[in-house]
């Protein structure tokens, strides 16, 4: 049996968990170590074999783990912690800021080419699977438009951004498809439509003891690249309201082509890629843990440098051979 693939977790947060659940999962893989910022006397994981460490401790298994999972949040962590660490390791991270993936790219890109390791970024469900599946559908029926709606659910990203904002305590976001323009598109109508018109976003906040809540629903409402473009609706509400109503993290969504095909466009399909996921973040790192063993294996061909899910072969993220994929699969 060929050696297993060593991991290394970044961050114990809800990703974090779900990653170390995944590797348990797979077993052509193992978890070495999880590296926090916070006391790891602290910290209770599941796996009796891996070790729970300092952050600062990290550098000390650069040859001992084959990949790092960054399980840091898009705001502030994975900006600075993408590229540090694409110097020492091959990386797998799930930055999901759209707007920033160009730049975010290239700054890991620089580090992991100088270092001669493989990082892929931005994956999960989207971006990552989502993705996958606009470029196909759009290449498959180049004559139309593509349409993503994101939830009902939680989204991870805007909940942890919002929780950095001054004078919050916690938070939770939920994304929120409009009805009517999913139906509509369903039924095969094109219409030209803006990022507000698709999605409501709906924030609970738990405000700190005596915190401006004005100054705070301000913030969050015109927070550039989050919610400035939406329809944004807050809530304040109590830690213990959050804790009974809103401690799940579901989520799911659903990317749609609405494409024609013949000489005079008389035929209309509409194809459909799905999800609904009952814990957003033990499916995001799921995806994650998948690439990670693609990362493994493009480094050990000489493959360096940032790659996003673009870029990445299917076959790569299986733990089977191409030819179990063929009799199997194909």
């Amino acid at each position: 049996m060929a050696e297993k693939i060593r991991v290394g977790i970044l961050g114990y947060g809800n990703i974090g968990r779900g990653v170390e659940l995944s590797v348990l999962q797979n077993q052509d893989m193992e978890l070495i170590a999880v590296f926090t910022r916070r006391g790891p006397e602290n910290i209770s994981i599941v796996s009796k074999s891996a070790e729970v460490l300092h952050v600062d401790d990290i550098y000390k298994y650069k040859d001992l783990i084959d990949v790092l999972i960054l399980c840091g949040g898009s705001a502030t962590d994975l900006p600075q912690q993408g590229p540090k660490y694409a110097s020492l390791f091959n990386c797998v991270d799930s930055f999901d800021t759209h707007a920033r993936i160009p730049e975010y790219f290239n700054s890991v890109n620089e580090a992991a080419i100088l270092s001669g390791k493989t990082a892929a970024i931005s994956i999960g469900w989207d971006p990552g699977l989502f993705s996958m599946n606009r470029l196909m559908l759009e290449a498959v029926l180049p004559h139309g438009e593509s349409y993503t709606f994101w939830g009902k659910g939680v989204s991870q990203g805007h909940s942890d951004a919002i929780r950095r904002v001054k004078g919050v305590k916690n938070a939770i976001q939920y994304t929120i498809p409009v009805e009517s323009v999913v139906d509509r598109i369903r039924n095969g109508e094109q219409p030209v439509l803006t990022t507000g018109d698709k999605h409501l976003r709906e924030c609970f906040v738990v405000a700190e003891e005596g915190a401006d809540k004005t100054e705070i629903e301000e913030s969050i409402k015109n927070m550039p690249n989050y919610f400035a473009d939406y329809n944004t609706i807050v809530h304040f509400i109590s830690e213990d309201e959050l804790k009974k109503n809103h401690s799940r993290m579901p989520h799911g969504g659903c990317v749609i082509r609405s494409g024609d095909t013949g000489q005079h466009s008389e035929n209309r399909h509409i194809v459909e890629f799905s999800l609904k996921l009952e814990s957003n973040p033990e499916f995001t790192s799921s995806v994650l843990t998948a690439y990670a063993r693609a990362v493994v294996r493009l480094n050990r061909e000489g493959k360096t440098g940032a790659l996003t899910i673009f870029d990445i072969p299917l076959s790569y993220i299986s733990p089977r051979s191409s030819e179990e994929l063929r009799k199997e699969l194909l």
